[in-house]
């Protein structure tokens, strides 16, 4: 089959699309023919290797995985025989994690691992990015800051993958939500349900005398030190990226302050929990409380274009790859 492998870090010219063997599926695993995968700010972070405290996990030198690609959705194509929760032909998605990369053809999942019967009201390119932006926001509003219901939520980087998410994922818990985007964004991302749309290029909510009980900084461009004066007392600045800076802040505020820096590895959450969040998820797809956005589509041998499109930071929703 094929898949994007790389072999070594660094830009996306490091990616090709090479053959590989087609997976067997272990007697608690099916065979999954992925139709759609994902494609991800975290992906392109991978490839490069940074931040480097990443490479702790990913290999210090080079890729302990080469395959890329974590998001899919498909059919099943083969069951080991211990299964018994899905059949073959059933409409699947979910995610691999530190395993086979989804950005190929085929890839085998444990049944105890993060993967569910894809909604019937959702297409595949739709559902695929599903743990990425969607899972990501749903763990951080509602477990990592416990979000109640009337509380005030800055979303920063509301058009991309986990902003669109969170937007939705916060309005739907009952959330007065402010989004931070670029006004060419700020008609759909009001769409999603936000009460307020800042244009990041003509005001800056930092110089405003407004407070929030939460600041979601999805995309980390910001920080806790820059956000406090923007926070509540017992506010709490949320972050999903990985930097030194926001595990220092994070460490400082445990302890010295009612203000909070907070930062979560939601995919390294056990697999039971992640699928107990893509259940979830997928009632909020099923109740057309929750849409999927997609920006582009890309074929397999395009996956380094995908890459570059990417890192220019300006995605709106997902970008998926079709195969």
């Amino acid at each position: 089959m094929k898949a994007v492998i790389y072999t070594q870090y660094g830009s996306h010219q490091v990616l090709s699309v090479d053959e590989i063997q087609k997976p067997t599926p272990k007697p608690n695993e099916v065979l999954v023919k992925i139709h759609a995968a994902s494609i991800t700010t975290a992906d392109t972070m991978m490839r490069r290797g940074k931040p480097y405290l990443g490479r702790l996990m990913l290999g210090l030198t080079k890729p302990k995985h080469t395959e890329l690609g974590t998001g899919f959705a498909g059919t099943v194509e083969a069951t080991g025989n211990e299964v018994t929760q899905f059949s073959i032909g059933d409409s699947v998605f979910g995610e691999s994690v530190f395993g086979s990369g989804t950005n190929a053809e085929y890839v085998c999942v444990p049944v105890d691992g993060v993967i569910e019967k894809k909604p019937e009201n959702i297409s595949f390119e739709e559902a695929c990015s599903a743990c990425d932006g969607p899972m990501t926001s749903l763990n951080f509003l509602r477990d990592v800051a416990q979000l109640q219901q009337g509380q005030h939520v800055l979303v920063i980087g509301a058009s991309g993958s986990l902003g669109s998410a969170a937007v939705q994922i916060a309005k739907h818990m009952g959330a007065i939500v402010t989004a931070v985007c670029s006004g060419a964004n700020a008609i759909w991302v009001k769409s999603l349900g936000a009460d307020r749309v800042i244009d990041y290029r003509q005001e800056d909510f930092h110089r405003e005398n407004i407070h929030y009980d939460i600041i979601f900084d999805t995309v980390g461009k910001d920080s806790f030190c820059q956000s406090k004066d923007a926070l509540t007392e017992n506010g709490q600045y949320l972050s999903p990226v990985f930097a030194p800076k926001h595990l220092l802040q994070m460490l400082l505020t445990s302890k010295l302050s009612s203000k909070k820096a907070k930062f979560a590895a939601t995919g390294m959450r056990p697999a039971n929990e992640l699928r107990d969040m893509l259940t979830e998820l997928k009632t909020l797809f099923e109740t057309g409380k929750l849409q999927s956005i997609i920006d582009r589509r890309y074929s397999l041998p395009e996956a380094a274009n995908a890459h570059a499109y990417i890192e220019k930071g300006h995605k709106k929703g997902n970008v998926v790859m079709l195969l």
